[in-house]
Order: C-alpha cells, then sequence, then structure tokens
C-alpha cells in the first residue's frame, strides 16, 4: 500500500516565551502544500526483521534505523504486538532541513498507513497522541489540512484559510538551518497578535503583519535567503515568508502569474 506524505509551510511563526523543559511555546499557521514523497509500507509475515526500511530520491543523512517512519512502526507494536514484520520503502522528494516538515509528514503518514493496514481502528485523537511522541509537529499531518498550532507547535486547531485561488511558490536554496542557532537569536513575544484575525485580512495586508521570528537571525547568518524572499516580492508575490526555522521561502502570487522567474540554479523550486 502506498500513500503520498506532503509538507507544509508555515503563516506566521511566532515564539511567545521559553517554557521551564527548555521549549518554546509558538504560535503559527500550518498550511499544507503539495510537494509530496512516496511512502509503501509492505506486511511481510515470514521475514525475520520487525522492519526492513529502504529509501530512494533525495540521500537521508543519518543513521536509517533512527528514520521516523520505524520508530512509528515499533510505537505501534508496543500497544498491538501481534503487527506483523513490514518492509518500508520512502522515496523522498521534499527537501530535507528545510522547513517544510517533510520528515514529521512521513513519519506521521506511517501511522495512519500502518492503522488502516493493520485494521487497529485507532482514532484520530490517538493517532495525534502516538505523533506527538515522534515529533512536535507530527501531530499536524495526522489532520493535513490548515491548522492553528500552539503550545509547542503540538496543539492543533483547524482553521478555514483556501488558498486554491492563487498560486504558492516552494523555494529552497539548498542551505542548512541550525536550528538551535535559530531559537538563540529571538527575542520571545515580540510578535503576540492574533494570526487567526490576521489571515482574515487581505493577503496584500499580509506582508507587515504576518511575521516569522526566526527570519531575522537567519536573514543575518545566510544572507542569500533574505535575498530570496526580496526577490519573490520583486517578482510581484502577495505576501512571501521563511518557512519554520528554514532555509526555504515561500510566495504567494495572484492566479495569473505566470513570469519566468530568475532564481539561482542551485535551488529547488515547485509551483503548489
Amino acid at each position: 500500500m502506498v500513500v503520498f506524505p506532503g509538507c507544509k509551510i508555515n503563516m506566521g511563526l511566532n515564539i511567545l516565551n521559553k517554557r521551564l523543559d527548555g521549549y518554546h511555546h509558538l504560535q503559527t499557521i500550518f498550511y499544507p502544500v503539495g510537494i509530496k514523497d512516496a511512502l509503501e509500507i509492505i506486511v511481510v509475515p515470514d521475514q525475520p526483521t520487525a522492519v526492513v526500511f529502504s529509501s530512494s530520491g533525495i540521500a537521508i543523512p543519518g543513521d536509517s534505523n533512527q528514520n521516523l517512519c520505524i520508530k512509528a512502526y515499533h510505537l505501534l507494536k508496543k500497544d498491538f504486538p501481534a503487527l506483523a514484520p513490514v518492509q518500508i520503502h520512502l522515496h523522498k522528494t521534499i527537501p530535507i532541513g528545510a522547513g517544510l516538515g517533510g520528515g514529521s509528514a512521513d513519519a506521521a503518514f506511517a501511522l495512519l498507513l500502518l492503522n488502516q493496514l493493520f485494521e487497529l481502528q485507532l482514532s484520530t485523537d490517538s493517532l495525534r497522541e502516538y505523533a506527538l511522541q515522534l515529533g512536535s509537529d507530527c501531530p499536524f499531518f495526522i489532520y493535513n489540512k490548515p491548522c492553528l498550532a500552539t503550545g509547542r507547535g503540538e496543539i492543533i486547531e483547524p482553521i478555514e484559510l483556501d488558498l486554491s485561488d492563487y498560486r504558492i511558490l516552494v523555494v529552497n536554496p539548498g542551505i542548512h538551518i541550525n536550528t538551535t542557532m535559530a531559537f538563540n537569536g529571538i527575542t520571545p513575544g515580540l510578535h503576540t497578535t492574533d494570526l487567526k484575525k490576521i489571515i482574515q485580512q487581505p493577503i496584500s495586508h499580509w506582508k507587515n503583519l504576518l511575521v516569522n521570528d526566526f527570519e531575522k537571525t537567519v536573514f543575518k547568518q545566510e544572507p542569500a535567503i533574505q535575498d530570496l524572499k526580496e526577490s519573490l516580492y520583486h517578482a510581484g508575490a502577495l505576501y512571501a515568508s521563511m518557512s519554520g526555522s528554514g532555509s526555504s521561502v515561500f510566495g504567494i502570487f495572484d492566479k495569473q502569474f505566470n513570469q519566468q522567474l530568475n532564481l539561482p540554479e542551485e535551488c529547488f523550486y515547485k509551483w503548489v
């Protein structure tokens, strides 16, 4: 069985304060976009190993045994020990470490697919709780619809936000951002405006209201990312922003926009 995990962009990302556990309270709007991986899981009852994992497409750094899809299987197997062995293949097209949540999406979709394959009949709330054990933004992908996220990003509230009348361009320059560095450069509490109220305004008003707090620090370290954002505005974007802690940026354009953009050759980009 095959599913196609997508990714997300952040409409505003405000760091409100630091928690006693070292995490930060934040508010953001997650919006799903159509850059997709492909995830296949096959049940192999006579397989001697619980999980056999393989991947293709973009190379995944690190120990493959730490992949979140494998962790999703073992997380369920703790509570459902009768789960049969599986083979998992992940084809990566979502840029890695790009502020798009591709790895979190893969993990959440693995939970959804395993729930379906093994007919576990887990509720959305139960799947959300499992997803949270894999990562703070994993629960969003259980819903996979526009949501306001608060807390560490795990408190999810579906909202009405439809951008289907616009074109969205997602650009990733292939620059790695150190998330710890990005957090360390933030002064919490600078932007606390209700994001749900902001997005009710015309998109052309969002530029000075819908702010990603990571931009100031990241742009200082990597001016090329700021240049990318500014180039989207120069090309006619109604709104442009960095997603997450970077390094991807996106621009929202009128549906009729068809101008050729002059982006650096090393950039990954996709209209969604």
